[in-house]
C-alpha cells in the first residue's frame, strides 16, 4: 500500500554522501532539507547537485527545501563555557561593551534590550538554562541563572511571550537566498515569522531575485500564533517547528496548539509539517522510544502532509533507521484512518468544488484511483486536502518543477507529462503510462479531475474513465 504521509530529511554530516543520499531516496525521503544554519554556500550547491542528480537516475521527483537561519538571537564567543549554578549572575551585553560581572557574554542584536522586560524569563540553547531577567539596561540585562548548565558560544536564546522587533529577513538570510534561487530551490522556508507582512517580504525578495520556489513559513512563537489565519493565507505551506515554538508556550498548550494549526491548514487549504524532535533519541538510540512514537502517530493521525527529520538524519549515528522507523508508522497509522479534518476544508471557488466532487465519486468507489491533470499544481493541492481515501492518486503536469514541488502533498505521486492540445488525448497518455508503469490494471475505474485547457476553454471537469 502506497505511503501517504510524506518525509522531509535534513541532510548533515550523516548523510552528506552520494551513497547516503541514494540510501534515503530508496527508503522513501521526499524532500531534502538544507539548513542554512550551519551549511557552507558550496557544500549547500554540492548537496542540490546531488539529490538532483541521484533522484533523475531513479525516475523520482523529489525536492529540496532551503531552510533560512531567521532573525534567531544568540550569545557571543566565549573563551571556555560557562559552568552555571543556581543564583549565578549572568550578564548579556551589547557588542561592544565591557563586561561588569564575571560571567557575561555579548548577544547578535543589540535591540534585545529594548524589547525585554525585568522579571521575564529568558531561555537559552533550547531550553538546558533558564534564567529570569533582573536588571535592564541600555546596552545589558542581568539575569538570575535557575537552573544548573553550561553556557557555551553561540546559544540561541528565547524570549517566551515577549514581542520582538526583529527583521524578517537578516543580510545573511537575503545572501542564502539569492543561493537557493541559483541553486532552483523547490521550496524556501522562512524562520520565526511573526505575521503575513513578512510572508510577503520573503516572496518579494525571492521573486526579485527571480526565483520560483514556494514559501514555507514557520511557526515559532506566539505572535505567530496570534496571526495564525494570514500568516496561513500569505504562504504556501506552514511547518510547525515545535523546538522553538515549545519554549515560547507552555509546554502543555503544545500539542493542543499544534492539532489546531494542523485543523486550520485543512480549512483554509494549506500544506503543513510537523517537525522537530520527532525521534530525538535516535540521534544516538536505534530504536524510537514509545513516546516517540506515538507523538509520531499523532502527526499521521493528524493528516499532516509531511513529518520532518533534522538532527536524527543531519549528525545521528542511525539516519536510515530513523526513516525506515516513519515510514512503518506513517503506513501503519494510515490503514487505521485519519482525524478527518478534509471534511472541513472551507470550498471557495469552482475549482476547490470540482476537486470536492471528484474526491466524493473516488470514495463512493472501493477500488477506484483518482487522477489529477494539473499545469501549475494548484488542482492537485486542492483535492490532496480533502484527504481522499484512495492509496492511489496520481498527478500529472508537463514540467519537472511542478511534479517536485507537489512532493510535499499528501498522498500525491506526481508524473511530468506533456499535456497535448485535445484533453482527451492527454487522457489517453496518463492511462497509458500508469498501465505501463503497472499501477492500474486494464479495466480499473479511474476518476480523473482536470482544470487544464482543452481547444483553448479552460474547463474544470471530472470524468470517470476506465483503464
Amino acid at each position: 500500500m502506497p505511503r501517504k504521509t510524506k518525509l522531509i530529511v535534513t541532510l548533515g554530516p550523516a548523510t552528506e554522501s552520494e551513497e547516503a543520499i541514494g540510501q534515503l531516496l530508496d527508503n522513501g525521503a521526499n524532500v531534502f532539507r538544507i539548513n542554512m544554519s550551519h551549511a557552507k554556500h558550496e557544500w549547500a550547491q554540492e548537496m542540490t547537485r546531488l539529490v538532483r542528480k541521484l533522484s533523475a537516475e531513479r525516475s523520482l521527483h523529489r525536492a529540496v527545501l532551503f531552510d533560512l537561519t531567521g532573525p534567531s538571537i544568540r550569545t557571543g564567543e566565549v573563551d571556555r563555557p560557562y559552568e552555571l549554578t543556581i543564583g549565578d549572575t549572568v550578564e548579556f551585553r551589547a557588542e561592544g561593551s565591557e563586561p561588569s560581572v564575571d560571567i557575561s557574554t555579548t548577544v547578535n542584536y543589540p535591540g534585545m534590550m529594548d524589547d525585554v522586560t525585568e522579571g521575564r524569563t529568558l531561555v537559552v540553547d533550547n531550553g538546558t538554562l533558564l534564567m529570569q531577567i533582573k536588571v535592564k539596561r541600555d546596552d545589558r540585562i542581568l539575569c538570575e541563572v535557575k537552573n544548573q548548565g553550561t553556557l557555551g558560544s553561540r546559544r540561541h536564546i528565547n524570549l517566551p511571550g515577549t514581542r520582538l522587533n526583529l527583521p524578517a529577513l537578516t543580510d545573511k538570510d537575503r545572501r542564502d537566498l539569492a543561493l537557493a534561487v541559483e541553486c532552483d530551490a523547490d521550496y524556501v522556508a522562512g524562520s520565526f515569522v511573526r505575521d503575513a507582512a513578512h510572508v510577503r517580504e520573503l516572496r518579494d525578495a525571492m521573486e526579485a531575485l527571480e526565483g520560483n520556489a514556494q514559501i514555507v513559513a514557520k511557526i515559532e512563537d506566539q505572535e505567530a500564533v496570534r496571526n495564525i489565519d494570514a500568516i496561513i493565507q500569505a504562504a504556501d505551506g506552514i511547518m510547525i517547528a515545535r523546538g522553538d515554538l515549545g519554549i515560547e508556550v507552555d509546554f502543555e498548550e503544545l500539542p493542543l496548539l499544534q492539532r489546531g494549526i494542523v485543523k486550520r491548514c485543512h480549512q483554509l487549504g494549506r500544506r503543513v509539517i510537523v517537525a522537530t524532535q520527532l525521534l530525538e533519541s535516535m540521534v544516538q538510540n536505534p530504536t524510537p522510544t514509545r513516546a516517540e512514537v506515538t507523538d509520531c502517530s499523532n502527526a499521521v493521525y493528524e493528516e499532516a502532509d509531511a513529518l520532518m527529520l533534522s538532527g536524527e538524519t543531519s549528525i545521528g549515528k542511525h539516519p536510515m533507521r530513523c526513516v525506515e522507523a516513519l515510514v512503518r508508522i506513517s503506513r501503519r497509522l494510515e490503514r487505521s484512518g485519519g482525524i478527518g479534518y478534509g471534511e472541513s476544508v472551507l470550498l471557495r471557488d469552482e475549482r476547490q468544488k470540482t476537486a470536492k466532487a471528484a474526491v466524493s465519486l473516488v470514495d463512493s468507489l472501493g477500488d477506484a484511483k483518482l487522477v489529477v491533470l494539473t499545469r501549475r499544481g494548484v488542482l492537485a493541492n486542492h483535492t490532496a486536502m480533502l484527504r481522499p481515501k484512495t492509496s492511489d492518486f496520481f498527478a500529472f503536469a508537463p514540467t519537472e518543477r511542478v511534479c517536485r514541488q507537489l512532493a510535499l502533498t499528501r498522498s500525491v505521486r506526481a508524473f511530468q507529462l506533456p499535456f497535448a492540445h485535445s484533453i482527451d488525448e492527454t487522457i489517453e497518455r496518463a492511462v497509458k503510462l500508469l498501465k505501463d508503469e503497472g499501477l492500474v490494471e486494464p479495466g480499473t475505474p479511474l476518476v480523473i479531475v482536470s482544470d487544464i485547457l482543452s481547444d483553448h476553454i479552460a474547463a474544470n471537469s471530472i470524468l470517470l474513465h476506465h483503464a
